[in-house]
């Protein structure tokens, strides 16, 4: 077999491949490789709808399982023809709870020749943590992933994961459970939420949405407040506000909305049912807010698989540290830069978060994935890829400074209209430090010619003269550096800062 010569991909690993069997619909995911942030290489997803009728009959629908069967054979095609090393197939609540399971699970291996696991409800609540552990920094709420067939509940700080609960009130089960009717859905769901005690336990932290359904609730709520990132990690929604959103899409009263087109039909009529588990599930609750995640049961099982080493690594960090291998003229200078930035900016008085440090780095590390681009175009390439990138480990807030400091660093330290609907986002600070080291960047790449060597020369002090506020101090070995243009650069920065600037070899 010959391999492709394409440069756009990460030396070392191999693609892998999840089936993943719900009850609502079975989605093959094939990833780049096993790293601590995987891109996906192909995703496809049939609506089987296997737990349809489960609760009544006690069996998989018959025409929903010869769907399924189909949809594998392709899969394992797929599978194959993006050659992947391994695949790992995983099941759900309607495999593991219909009397024809055990059938459909053998008939699934024999056409993936691959051996299927058949998640526990604890296990699958285990493995949906692991995907918010790999896709959140430092996250701390109760993780909730809706599946057609059964609710996951599970407490997550840090790296400790609880014990897991689920419940029947996944879309389809609940649609079914409750008639049709949403008003009997809630006292379906009040009823079975009670049993969950660990959401006591949850009072102002956060609740991690994870499942289709859910996902569909958050676009709607995007298009109706015309949302500018239509990014759903991170997405987030105080507590009250989501309460109220809930209420509307469980009465279904403005369907007729133009927002509404957004949501797949095979979704459409799940959102009420959803909307009165995820309603009744934050009511008992009570977070902070709602943070929705791309990420569940499929990455978090990938991720159990890495080195602990690997697990350790910050997510945004080495997602954008691959990108620059990628992207970037020398991943030696975006690294330099990282640490270089990460000296300087407490001379201009900023004291960083933990959240701004990882921020800032990151940006630095994709300051130079543009450089192929139309130089009229540089700016606006790297926040399009920045902005609308699969990264994990970042707010939304977070996402639009890493972009718009990149943005200024090509384009200048001011907005336009490129810039108005990321600022929206950002909070003042971050639009402050973005600015700050957006400036920094337009001093340094001139300086540094965007290659190694020479950032890690560049230091900063106090003046030594009263007409000045800081030096930059560069060894005399690089005196010929000094131009017109980059002095030019460093007045920009002065201004933006209100600092007196100036260079001083010696």
């Amino acid at each position: 077999m010959v391999e492709s010569e394409a440069q756009g991909r990460l030396p070392g690993i191999a693609p892998v491949s999840v089936v993943d069997i719900g009850s609502n619909s079975i989605r093959l995911v094939i990833y780049e490789g096993m790293s601590r942030s995987p891109a996906v290489l192909f995703n496809e997803k049939v609506m089987c709808g296997l737990g349809k009728g489960l609760a009544k009959t006690g069996r998989m629908d018959e025409e929903s399982v010869a769907r399924a069967l189909a949809a594998l054979h392709r899969f394992k095609a797929l599978s194959r023809q993006a050659r992947a090393s391994t695949m790992y197939v995983l099941a759900t609540a309607a495999a593991r709870e219909a009397s024809n399971g055990p059938d459909f699970i053998h008939s699934a291996e024999m056409i993936l020749e691959r051996k299927a696991r058949v998640l526990t409800g604890e296990e699958e609540a285990y493995f949906s943590a692991l995907g918010i552990v790999s896709g959140f920094h430092d996250p701390d709420g109760v993780v909730g992933d809706l599946g057609g067939g059964s609710l996951e509940l599970v407490d997550v700080s840090g790296m400790h994961i609880g014990r897991g609960i689920t419940l029947p009130l996944g879309g389809i089960r609940l649609s079914e459970a409750a008639a049709g009717s949403a008003a009997t859905a809630r006292a379906v769901a009040k009823r079975h939420v009670k049993q969950a005690g660990l959401l006591k336990a949850g009072l102002g932290r956060t609740f991690y949405a994870v499942g289709g359904t859910w996902r569909s609730i958050a676009k709607l709520h995007m298009e109706k407040r015309n949302y500018p990132l239509h990014m759903m990690q991170g997405y987030e929604i105080a507590y009250d506000e989501a309460m109220a959103f809930l209420t509307e899409v469980a009465e279904a009263k403005d369907t007729k909305d133009p927002a509404y087109a957004s949501i797949s039909k095979s979704r459409r009529n799940l959102l009420p049912f959803g909307a009165v588990a995820m309603q009744e599930v934050i009511a008992a609750m009570k977070p902070s807010k709602i943070s929705f995640s791309s990420q569940g049961v499929r990455e978090g099982y990938l991720y159990s698989l890495l080195p602990e080493g690997e697990k350790a690594r910050d997510p945004l960090l080495a997602a954008a540290g691959e990108l620059a291998i990628l992207r970037a003229r020398s991943p030696e200078h975006a690294r330099e830069l990282a640490d270089w930035s990460g000296r300087m900016v407490p001379f201009f008085g900023v004291s960083e978060t933990e959240s701004e440090s990882r921020y800032r780095q990151a940006a630095c590390l994709l300051a130079d994935i543009s450089w192929r681009a139309h130089p009229d175009y540089r700016g606006l390439q790297a926040l399009n890829i920045i902005a609308h990138g699969t990264f994990t480990g970042i707010s939304h807030p977070g996402r639009a400074y890493i972009a718009l400091a990149n943005y200024y660093r090509f384009e200048g330290l001011y907005d336009d209209g490129a810039t108005s609907p990321l600022a929206a986002i950002a909070t003042p600070r971050l639009l402050e430090l973005a600015k700050l080291l957006g400036g920094l960047l337009r001093v340094v790449y001139l300086f540094s010619a965007s290659m190694p060597g020479v950032v890690r020369n560049l230091g900063l002090r106090e003046a030594r003269s009263a007409d000045l506020d800081l030096e930059f101090v560069v060894p005399a070995e690089y005196e010929e550096f000094a131009g017109e243009r980059l002095e030019g650069r460093l007045q920009q920065l002065a201004r933006l800062t209100g600092k007196r600037l100036a260079f001083r070899f010696e």
